[in-house]
């Protein structure tokens, strides 16, 4: 039993640090949220910027994609376009023809094919920046629509030679697509509005989030360049490049609004990737953090940065170490469960987040609750992700499907890009029972209730989604033509 004990309260200690690491965030970005990003003036001689669009089967929005960027206000004559293809299905030809027709319309844009995908997204814009002209590369993956000033807004900011980055802000195209989608945009907005708000005010280590920013082409090559050793080599780049000294810079009022998954399968899919990346990029890169020369406030949020998805695995074993201590009489059951208090440290960021949104937070904050329970119901998603990324097991990018969904009118269920229900569900079933039969146990302590009830509704939560939506897709099926 004492092991048990020790077991749990690692697991609620590090949780808790967690989530003292974002009250303490949220407090720096309510400090420090009234003082504006200095807008630098338009330089006299605008610089050469290449635009590079990495795209992998995306038959929905290849097009939209193509005829959005080409529509970006800037001098024709300093502006390219590099369509990063790897596509292995129709999406090929339809972007060829797209090219070929902004080609003839005066514009600076090529297609680029590869023979295979060998560093998937980091060796697509590595193959594309070997053939660049720009010193800048913005960088747009296929589910989002930059508005036509984004490079005027931007550019400028490259005024400082420190910037070697500068990341904007994500938008939705689709939030009021269903109510998961609404969920996922509370999600998005507290990290983009205060998460990484918080890290530029404050001058900690924030990171590159794939898409919708810019780099500075000596900083990339400065810093190693693209590599595909991690599932985020956006997160990797990041990091290797202020460890060498260069500042990426935030723009919290530049938004580029994006396509957030209306498929359960497909979040679960982009937050794995995400998880195994992140871990794999603490592994690569915590030693050459700890070993640098950055404040030790710096190198701690740097830790709990690129560790955060930790928190995945430590919630499933509280969940599953609960049982056992239901029968303990230590300090730990008496005292930990208090600890949990800095559990309200993301829901209260979220909440600020959209406070800073206008008049329509209160409508916004109906989702808060499924928020919290579809964090809770991924941790077995997540916690695989976790394992395989600190245990070295490679995994292939898989791609998070796009469906050009706008209105809720639009469907996903006719799309060959549509994901069945994945084997997780049975787990996610499993363990939603198994939260609420400890309901039934005698001895059950009422500081447990609160977290089992949301666990429980978590996992119900997450698994009731994947098998409406895998029910959509089987009857959509049984009405097709063989």
């Amino acid at each position: 039993m004492p092991i048990i004990e020790i077991l749990y309260a690692v697991c609620a200690i590090l949780l808790g640090t967690y989530g003292l690491n974002n009250l303490i965030l949220t407090g720096i970005y309510l400090r420090r949220r009234e003082m504006p990003v200095p807008e630098p003036p338009a330089p006299e001689d605008w610089p050469q910027v290449t635009v590079q669009l990495p795209i992998f089967n995306e038959l929905h929005t290849a097009e939209r994609l193509l005829t959005t960027v080409a529509a970006l206000d800037y001098p024709r004559d300093r502006l390219e376009i590099q369509v990063l293809d790897d596509s292995t299905d129709a999406t090929r030809e339809l972007a060829a023809q797209v090219v070929e027709r902004l080609r003839q319309h005066g514009h600076d844009i090529v297609h680029i094919t590869r023979r295979d995908r060998s560093g998937f997204k980091a060796g697509a814009l590595a193959a594309g920046m070997e053939l660049a002209k720009g010193e800048l590369i913005a960088i747009f993956d296929a589910d989002f629509m930059p508005e036509s000033g984004f490079l005027r807004r931007v550019v400028p900011h490259f005024a400082d030679p420190t910037v070697g980055c500068v990341q904007t802000r994500w938008g939705h195209i689709n939030r009021d697509y269903s109510a998961f989608t609404q969920t996922q945009a509370l999600g998005v907005d507290g990290h983009f509005v205060v998460q990484q708000a918080a890290r530029s005010q404050a001058g900690l280590f924030l990171n590159f989030n794939g898409t919708a920013g810019i780099w500075r082409q000596t900083c990339i090559e400065d810093s190693g360049g693209w590599q595909g050793d991690t599932l985020t080599e956006d997160l990797d780049l990041s990091y290797r490049a202020q460890l060498r000294g260069w500042r990426i810079a935030y723009l919290p009022d530049v938004v580029v609004p994006a396509e957030l998954p209306a498929q359960i399968s497909a979040f679960k899919r982009q937050q794995a990737r995400w998880a195994q990346g992140s871990i794999e990029t603490a592994k690569k890169l915590l030693g050459p953090l700890l070993r640098s020369g950055q404040p030790r406030h710096v190198k701690l949020e740097g830790i709990l940065h690129l560790t955060g998805y930790l928190v995945h695995p430590l919630m499933l074993a509280i969940i599953l170490l609960t049982f056992p201590m239901s029968f303990s009489r230590s300090w730990v059951v008496l005292g930990i469960p208090w600890l949990m208090v800095t559990a309200a440290g993301p829901p209260l960021l979220y909440i600020v987040a959209q406070t800073a949104g206008g008049r329509a937070w209160r409508r916004r904050l109906r989702f808060l609750p499924l928020l919290v329970m579809l964090g809770m119901g991924l941790s077995l998603s997540n916690t695989g992700a976790v394992l395989r990324g600190a245990l070295g097991i490679s995994r292939s990018f898989q791609r998070t499907p796009k469906f050009d969904l706008r209105r809720s009118a639009d469907a996903w269920v006719g799309s060959v890009y549509a994901l069945r229900a994945d084997w997780l569900v049975l787990g996610e079933i499993a363990l939603g029972i198994m939260v609420l039969l400890m309901f039934a146990m005698p001895n059950i302590r009422w500081t447990f209730v609160p977290w089992l009830l949301l666990y429980a509704g978590g996992f119900i939560y997450v698994a009731g989604i994947n098998l409406y939506q895998n029910h959509q897709l089987r009857r959509w099926l049984a009405r097709q033509p063989r």
